[in-house]
């Protein structure tokens, strides 16, 4: 008697494991297919470099005001660039999606006894991770840059990352999950990244600027990722009374945001995820 009434408290208990270890699985993959990948993995510092010290290094001489003189343009750069590294890893992580659709091997894992929740919870980890990875790498360029971080920035750097990453990656699902091409793919995600990130305030502030662009500045998420990013980096450079100038909200409001974002994509992109045919 009693052991059969265990048996629902059982059942439950190996469908978790069972999800949590397919979860594991996806998440896993991402990682293996990642390091396996050298040339993506160092070639990431690519586009940091030539953005920091090509087009930053261009712009230092009209920018030398910026917070009241105490930074340098590429410093101001910095957390934005280190935003785009984060940003477009986890986006175009969820591309493996369409991929995975494209040779089978999706079809093969959604008849898997494995939740489809579990599944996509863990492409979400795994791009997740993949997109910290490369943002860890571009954070060794810092001290290149004058940027010196305390082990405190360097954690709390690492936590926005991470809520970034998610969030983004959320998206990246959200759009990857009823994509049937790469080229619609690729062709989404130049018409929704690229004006996100623009208006993020990445790689100018976004004080002084036109009311619409401040507005639209305002509904971007991207938003609140690069300035909890900009103020981490450079409280050490910039006197309190002049951080205002470089940045838009207080941290916890941004994290907030951030929050409320990754809510807001990944419930959608699981629910949608669960409907593959």
């Amino acid at each position: 008697m009693a052991r059969a009434l265990d048996k629902p408290s059982d059942n439950i208990m190996e469908m978790l494991k069972r999800n949590v270890r397919g979860a594991y699985t996806i998440w896993y993959r991402d990682i293996v297919r990642f390091k396996r990948d050298r040339v993506r993995m160092f070639s990431s510092l690519g586009m940091p470099i030539v953005y920091l010290f090509v087009f930053g290094s261009g712009l230092s001489p009209a920018m030398r005001e910026m917070g009241g003189g105490n930074i340098d343009f590429k410093q101001f750069m910095f957390p934005g660039v280190l935003t785009m590294t984060v940003l477009f890893t986890s986006v175009f992580s969820a591309v493996s999606i369409v991929w995975d659709r494209e040779f089978g091997f999706l079809k093969e894992v959604m008849v898997a006894p494995v939740s489809r929740v579990a599944v996509a919870l863990g492409k979400v980890a795994g791009g997740s991770t993949v997109s910290l990875f490369q943002g860890l790498i571009v954070l060794l360029l810092a001290p290149v840059l004058g940027v010196n971080l305390s082990i405190s920035q360097i954690v709390s750097l690492i936590g926005l990352m991470v809520m970034l990453a998610v969030m983004m990656t959320s998206l990246g699902i959200l759009i990857a999950a009823r994509q049937k091409s790469m080229e619609g793919f690729h062709m989404m995600m130049n018409f929704v990244l690229l004006p996100m990130f623009f208006l993020s305030g990445a790689f100018f502030p976004l004080r002084g600027v036109p009311v619409w662009m401040y507005l639209l500045s305002k509904l971007d998420p991207v938003t609140y990722g690069v300035d909890p990013l900009r103020q981490v980096s450079l409280q050490a450079l910039v006197p309190p009374d002049l951080m205002h100038t470089v940045s838009l909200n207080p941290v916890t409001y941004n994290v907030m945001m951030m929050a409320s974002f990754s809510v807001l994509f990944l419930i959608p992109a699981v629910w949608l995820f669960g409907r593959q045919e």
